[in-house]
C-alpha cells in the first residue's frame, strides 16, 4: 500500500500508548481509532494497520494504540481489562479537544474488551426515545455517544464473541469433548481470571458469566445500547487455520449458520471468500432445551440471540491458499508482524475501503 498525502507521525499518549496521525497539512483529524491487541499483547500488534490507516486516511483520523493492558495485564479478566481500557480513551479524548467521532478495531480477547468498555463510556441521548432501545436507529439525534463522541466502526477481528468453551471453538483443542471438558476446568492456570470469562466458567457473587451479563444491559454498564450506537458492526473471521478462535464464535454464527465459500472473489482482497450483511433479528425467545445438539449448548445460543439481535457485517477470511503462514491465521488476519504476517495486508485494506 502506497502512502497517501503525507507522512506518519508517532508519538506518546497521555493515556501511555501510542498516537498515529499523518504529518502533513494541519491536524484537522477529527476521528478517534482506538486498536486493542489481544491477549499477552502490546501496541506493537497493531503498528502495521496504524500506518497503514493514517497514511490511506491523511488528516482523517487520529489511531491510538492501546498499551494500558499489555503483556500479563491481558490475563487480569474482560471487566478489569475493559475498565482500565475506558479509562484510558477517557484521558486520549480529553487530549484532542477537536475529536467528534470514535471507532474501535480490536482483535482477539480485544474485543471483548472494547465491548466491556463502551459499555462503561455509553452516554444515553438526552431524550430518550419511548421505543426498544435495539430497535434500529437511524437518526444520530436518537443514538447515545461513546463518551460524547459519535460512535461510527465497531470492528473486531477473530475475536471469541461466544466465548471459547464450546464444541471446536479452540481449534486446537481438536473438537475432542473429553479435551475441551478439561480445558474449561484448568484454563484459569494458565490464562487466570481472563480463562475464566472465556471458557464461560467465573461465578462471581452468583451472577451468570459475564459473557452472559454482556449481552444486554447491565446496572450501570451499557453494554448493548453502547454496541448498537455505532453505525457499523463488522466481524472479521478466519474459516480455518486459526487455531485459537474458532469460525463459529468470531462470526457470531450457529454451526448451521456458516456459509458454503470457495475462493476470493476478488483480486484487491485475495484472502475475502465471504461477506454478509445481517439485519438485527428480534426474536427474544429463550431457546429450549431442545433446541440443544453436541456442538451448541443453551448458553452459547444466548449469547448468539442476544448479539444478533443487532445488525452485523460478517467478513470471512481464509488463507488456505498461502504458505506456512496459514498456520499462524490468528495473527496474519491483524499483520501482527508485517515481515511473519504479510498476507494479511488485504484485509487491513478491506478495512479502510469500507471505513466510515
Amino acid at each position: 500500500m502506497g502512502d497517501v498525502g503525507g507522512g506518519v507521525c508517532t508519538g506518546e499518549s497521555v493515556g501511555g500508548g501510542t498516537d498515529v496521525r499523518s504529518s502533513s497539512g494541519p491536524a484537522a483529524a477529527d476521528h478517534l481509532v482506538v486498536m486493542v491487541h489481544g491477549i499477552l499483547g502490546s501496541t506493537a500488534d497493531w503498528k502495521f494497520a496504524a500506518d497503514e490507516f493514517v497514511k490511506m486516511l491523511p488528516d482523517k483520523v487520529i489511531v491510538h494504540c492501546s498499551e494500558r493492558n499489555m503483556y500479563g495485564l491481558t490475563l487480569d479478566g474482560v471487566d478489569v481489562m475493559g475498565e482500565r481500557l475506558a479509562e484510558e480513551v477517557t484521558e486520549v479524548i480529553n487530549k484532542w479537544p477537536d475529536l467528534r467521532r470514535i471507532s474501535f478495531i480490536a482483535h482477539s480477547v480485544g474485543g471483548l474488551v472494547a465491548r466491556y468498555a463502551i459499555g462503561r463510556l455509553y452516554i444515553p441521548p438526552e431524550r430518550k426515545s419511548l421505543e426498544d432501545p435495539l430497535d434500529t436507529v437511524c437518526d444520530d439525534s436518537k443514538r447515545g455517544t461513546i463518551c460524547g463522541l459519535q460512535a461510527m466502526n465497531f470492528i473486531t477481528v477473530a475475536t471469541p464473541h461466544l466465548g471459547s468453551r464450546g464444541n471446536k471453538q479452540v481449534p486446537f483443542l481438536l473438537g475432542v469433548t473429553a479435551i475441551e471438558k478439561v480445558a474449561s476446568c484448568v484454563i484459569h492456570w494458565i490464562f487466570r481470571r481472563t480463562g475464566k470469562h472465556l471458557f464461560l466458567t467465573d461465578n462471581d457473587e452468583g451472577k451468570p458469566p459475564l459473557l452472559q451479563r454482556m449481552v444486554d444491559d447491565c446496572d450501570d454498564l451499557h453494554f448493548m445500547s453502547a454496541l448498537q450506537a455505532f453505525k457499523r458492526r463488522v466481524a472479521y473471521s478466519n474459516v480455518g487455520y486459526d487455531h485459537i478462535v474458532g469460525w463459529r464464535t468470531s462470526c457470531i454464527r450457529r454451526t448451521s449458520e456458516l456459509p458454503k465459500w470457495e475462493d476470493s472473489f476478488s483480486e484487491r482482497y485475495p484472502h475475502i471468500v465471504y461477506e454478509e450483511y445481517s439485519a438485527g433479528s428480534r426474536n427474544d425467545k429463550c431457546p429450549s432445551d431442545s433446541l440443544m445438539n453436541d456442538d451448541c449448548d443453551l448458553l452459547e445460543e444466548k449469547l448468539v440471540t442476544g448479539l444478533t439481535r443487532l445488525s452485523w457485517e460478517r467478513v470471512d477470511v481464509s488463507f488456505h491458499n498461502i504458505s506456512i503462514q496459514r498456520f499462524a491465521a490468528h495473527s496474519v488476519i491483524q499483520v501482527k508482524d508485517p515481515f511473519m504476517h504479510s498476507e494479511g495486508a488485504d484485509v487491513i485494506q478491506h478495512m479502510i475501503d469500507h471505513f466510515l
